[in-house]
């Protein structure tokens, strides 16, 4: 981590009059950089997160030698919470921070939240996609994705391309035999796919009331119907958590992708099966998040479809400081596995 970017990033947060300046070399310690700042005539070390999220806050805490401060493009609810509870001081990139050093320096702030994903870049609903069959076991080939997403050819290739320009993917040589591309890192594409998923998701969605005692015996009824009005489902976030990895406490609202692309659509699906749409309704309807959405979902219990746990973990990780302790439960439990 560039120790240009920690003295940016705590620059945002201080006040001018507070000069920030490298204190000594940058020093690795167990895969994550530790940059040493000089701030208010004392030495500060501070540990920079890829993303911001709670196991990376628990993580640095696990540390025989804990750091001053943690950093990160963007801090979750669930890792400002996690932070706040162990009293580790953080700031991001954001400019929101909470922290206090030594009587004269005490920071917070909300920040400001980051504009939507510029999707020219390269990160689109397709290339989610693409993530997706990677993360759960496709090869890293035109062919192999191609035919687990039903995407054209074209469009796979592009992604690929792009994933490996971002060194999220490595080719050893340009053509042959050896060309063929690996996961550079699994933790770092997770992690990549889940922020750009969450910022590409369409804001489109209805919530309909239901009546449900078991969810998943009402999402199975529901779902028959869907199916034999050829409709596509698939849930997401807590319905997929609770079959693939249960925890005790729930997460709110449950949420059922469709294959729709307008909320007339979406009401239509949802008069097929005769939910009623309501604001304060428990489940909320969505369109499939990329082309690929349906081609990519499965049946894990009989008559149950879910999306793959990478897009269900990603869509946890929208439900606050809950959803997030269900998505690292997922995940932690899908990567057992």
């Amino acid at each position: 981590m560039s120790i240009g970017r920690v003295q940016a990033a705590l620059s945002v947060v201080l006040d001018a009059r507070v000069a920030v300046k490298p204190a000594a070399a940058s020093v690795k310690n167990t895969g994550t950089d530790v940059s040493l700042v000089t701030l208010a005539e004392r030495t500060v070390s501070i540990a920079w997160l890829p993303v911001g999220w709670p196991k990376q806050v628990r993580e640095i805490l696990a540390r025989a030698v804990v750091p001053d401060l943690v950093a990160a493009p963007e801090m979750s609810a669930g890792a400002r919470r996690t932070a706040a509870d162990a009293g580790l001081g953080w700031f991001d990139e954001t400019g929101a921070a909470d922290f206090t050093l030594g009587p004269t320096i005490l920071v917070r702030r909300d920040g400001t939240p980051p504009l939507r994903l510029n999707t020219n870049l390269g990160w689109r609903p397709a290339t989610t996609a693409v993530c997706e069959a990677l993360l759960t076991g496709s090869g890293a080939t035109v062919g192999a994705v191609q035919k687990k997403t039903g995407l054209a050819m074209s469009t796979v290739a592009t992604a690929l391309k792009f994933l490996e320009a971002q060194k999220l993917l490595h080719s050893g040589a340009d053509r042959g035999p050896r060309s063929a591309r690996t996961i550079t890192d699994w933790s770092a594409l997770l992690e990549a796919y889940a922020a750009a998923a969450a910022r590409l998701r369409s804001p489109q969605s209805i919530r309909v009331g239901t009546l449900w005692r078991d969810p998943i015996a009402g999402v199975i009824d529901t779902g028959r119907l869907w199916t034999a009005a050829g409709v596509r489902w698939s849930t997401t976030s807590a319905l997929t958590a609770d079959v693939l990895a249960p925890l005790l406490t729930q997460v709110s609202p449950m949420e059922i992708y469709l294959e729709a692309r307008t909320l007339a659509q979406l009401r239509d699906a949802a008069l097929k099966v005769n939910l009623t749409e309501a604001s304060g309704g428990r489940l909320l309807l969505r369109p499939f998040p990329s082309p690929a959405g349906a081609a990519l979902s499965s049946e894990i219990r009989p008559g149950f479809w879910a999306v793959p746990w990478p897009r269900a973990f990603a869509d946890l990780r929208d439900g606050g400081v809950r959803g997030e302790e269900a998505a690292d439960h997922l995940r932690e439990v899908c990567e057992s596995d």
